[in-house]
């Protein structure tokens, strides 16, 4: 699932491309929107909430659009061909004279009135990326569940919204966190929140994801997707392991010697072993 960062910059680029402009064509091709019709609709911003994505109208309506794990915004000028995927994956079309924003597979489509958005984003925490940012509240939010696992908790959008399995794995590696962790133990709560901002903060204006600093491959992330990989600190392999209710999203990475499990860690966590690494060059 694209993390915030990747929300908020294709909102960025959304709303250059849009805002104050009127439609000449916009289409909804999800069943429950199929009759209505944009085109003589006027935009007036377009906005990120955490991973989703609010498109306001001047007419007091917002259209809300969610990316999940495969969905995605495509700008082209005019006439330029698209080249998102199939036709029959896109969902929406907003179109003016000058530019042409192309919703592939997106998920979550959805029609309100602006003054009642809360009705499908009102659930969220804090967006660490957006104005309303409390740290406070989404430290209460977390310590309302002082027994959920941290790795769980910070993905939790009713915590705080915005950060992804990408900089959740980050951000405890960073900050020396075991992801099975219980939210009571994690000695540092404020810290670890606000590492995982900074990260976001400083990713959020290029399409490129970097934590550590360098943006080439296999040097961009410390433990993210380098299962087996010696860590970039100590050495010792990286760990993959399944967490939370739904582990086919919420695949994990860590150091056992960087964020070595301080307190008792959930005993049926699936937290796997690693694979044979490879071998050191020149070893046979």
């Amino acid at each position: 699932m694209p993390e915030g960062d990747t929300v908020w910059l294709a909102a960025k680029r959304m709303q250059t491309a849009l805002a104050g402009a009127t439609l000449r064509r916009g289409e909804l091709r999800v069943p429950q929107l199929a009759a209505t019709d944009l085109a003589g609709r006027t935009v007036s911003e377009v906005v990120p909430r955490g991973k989703h994505m609010l498109t306001r109208f001047t007419d007091g309506w917002t259209l809300r659009t969610h990316y999940r794990m495969d969905g995605s915004w495509h700008i082209y000028r005019h006439g330029t061909r698209w080249r998102g995927g199939p036709a029959f994956a896109i969902r929406a079309i907003l179109a003016t004279d000058e530019w042409e924003c192309v919703g592939y597979r997106l998920h979550d489509v959805a029609m309100v009135r602006t003054e009642h958005e809360d009705q499908l984003v009102g659930h969220l925490g804090p967006d660490v990326l957006g104005p309303d940012w409390d740290l406070d509240e989404a430290m209460r939010r977390l310590r309302a569940h002082p027994d959920e696992q941290i790795g769980v908790a910070i993905l939790d959008q009713r915590n705080l919204c915005g950060p992804g399995n990408l900089y959740k794995v980050e951000g405890l590696f960073l900050s020396g966190v075991h992801p099975w962790a219980r939210v009571a133990d994690v000695e540092d709560l404020a810290g670890l929140v606000e590492r995982i901002r900074t990260l976001m903060l400083a990713n959020r204006d290029r399409p490129e994801q970097s934590t550590t600093g360098d943006l080439r491959r296999g040097r961009d992330h410390w433990v993210y997707g380098r299962k087996d990989r010696p860590c970039l600190r100590c050495g010792t392999p990286i760990l993959r392991g399944d967490q939370g209710p739904d582990l086919q999203e919420r695949i994990t990475y860590w150091c056992p010697r960087c964020q070595a499990a301080r307190s008792p860690i959930d005993p049926a966590a699936r937290t796997g072993e690693p694979d044979h690494p490879p071998p050191l060059p020149g070893a046979s």
